[in-house]
């Protein structure tokens, strides 16, 4: 496989400020606030219409594709007048700086490559989630941040840029954008990405057209009650006091085309009962580590330790949420994305956990790093595993803020 980099922070900064400074009649790029630890979060703004997009990158460390579609389209927004003519244009280049810095695969090569440099924050601390978890006296700087220019800006669309590690694309709206299903599966077609209709994300979402689902409204419960992270009460929809919407745009890393089949599965809520039980004893696995190790760990609970600890204790509610509750869909594109959010949630915390242990010179890193390595081969196996190419990921995403956008703009027209 080439060689596959995504942009660090720094250069995604390198790379606005050389736009900026070569239009600055049009561009200007500024800092909005510093993250827990410090370092900058800068918006590039192209344009100076009163009507905003907001584009977001980089919510979620394990999702990096975001950096270069913002790169991608603040250039092509600056290249083509049409796209501004009505329209102001704000990237947020990396909305955790933090937890950008700890993930750490610039360069995968396979899903164990991937888990090797995993990182993914609680969710009290990713900027998008903490509003579900915290009290607002409590929320992060980074989510502060992200809100104020929401505030500043009051756009008509907000699109934040997600990925997945291994599956298809979906759209998640907070609101139903009329016209965009068609163009986002004929992308999707054009550039060999599976539009994942099943999406375990947007369980017992409506959907507007394949892989496009608009949250429901306060009013219908959680296809997962125990989840933490609410939808409903993310920043995803503090646009909405301004009359905008959000559009979360996700494109995966690996593709698999077994996540767009609309087929009825034959035995649902058995398959996921089944799903369940694997789930509890792939976590029981980490865990027994984890249990062991501990004691020999010095020092204070660093993020990567704590993200573990948080990825296994969300385990044994899922499982019930799985068994205690009929399946919210029963394609065999539904049961395939339970699939693999089961195989994730316990791979992800043995990748932190091995991490943690690797830089103590634990003696229990050889056993995790066999286990890691082996669900990683079995993941990659059973969803038959294809790379896409960054450049499809990006030219998808980007295809997609557009369409939104345009479709978004008839609204407020």
């Amino acid at each position: 496989m080439p060689e596959v980099r995504y942009p660090s922070v720094p250069e995604l900064v390198a790379s606005a400020r050389v736009l900026a400074a070569r239009e600055p009649g049009l561009c200007a790029l500024r800092q909005i606030g510093v993250s827990r630890a410090g370092r900058p979060l800068h918006l590039l703004s192209v344009g100076h219409d009163r009507q905003a997009v907001l584009v977001v990158a980089g919510a979620h460390a394990n999702e990096p594709a975001g950096g270069s579609t913002v790169r991608l389209l603040a250039g092509r927004v600056l290249a083509e007048r049409e796209l501004r003519a009505d329209t102001s244009w704000h990237f947020l280049l990396c909305a955790d700086p933090d937890g950008a810095s700890l993930h750490v695969t610039p360069a995968p090569r396979s899903l164990l490559d991937y888990h090797l440099g995993f990182y993914r924050p609680t969710g009290a601390e990713q900027p998008e989630w903490s509003p579900a978890v915290l009290p607002p006296d409590r929320l992060p700087p980074e989510t502060r941040a992200l809100t104020g220019v929401i505030d500043e800006l009051r756009p008509y669309l907000q699109v934040t840029l997600h990925g997945t590690d291994l599956g298809g694309s979906w759209v998640q709206l907070t609101e139903d954008l009329p016209g965009l299903a068609e163009p986002f599966a004929k992308s999707a077609a054009q550039l060999h990405i599976p539009v994942e209709t099943g999406a375990s994300d947007a369980a017992g979402w409506p959907a507007s057209g394949p892989g496009v689902h608009v949250m429901p409204g306060p009013e219908r419960g959680a296809a997962y009650p125990s989840m933490p992270d609410d939808a409903r009460h993310s920043t995803w929809y503090h646009a909405h006091r301004y009359g905008g919407l959000t559009a979360v745009v996700e494109v995966p890393m690996w593709a698999s085309d077994l996540v767009d089949d609309p087929a009825p599965h034959p035995a649902p809520a058995a398959a996921i009962r089944r799903l369940a039980g694997r789930l509890l004893r792939d976590a029981w696995e980490v865990e027994r580590v984890l249990a062991e190790a501990l004691p020999r760990l010095d020092g204070p609970d660093g993020p990567l330790l704590r993200a573990a600890r948080w990825a296994l204790e969300l385990v044994p509610g899922l499982a019930r949420d799985w068994t205690h509750t009929p399946p919210a869909a029963t394609t065999m594109a539904y049961v395939g994305s339970v699939d693999a959010f089961g195989r994730r949630l316990p791979l992800r915390a043995a990748a932190m956990l091995l991490r943690v242990l690797r830089e103590a010179d634990d003696r229990a890193a050889p056993r995790l790093e066999q286990l890691v390595a082996a669900w990683s081969e079995a993941f990659a196996e059973r969803f038959r595993a294809r790379w896409v190419p960054l450049e499809h990921q990006v030219e998808h995403q980007s295809r997609t803020v557009l369409v939104a956008a345009r479709q978004a703009r008839g609204r407020v027209a």
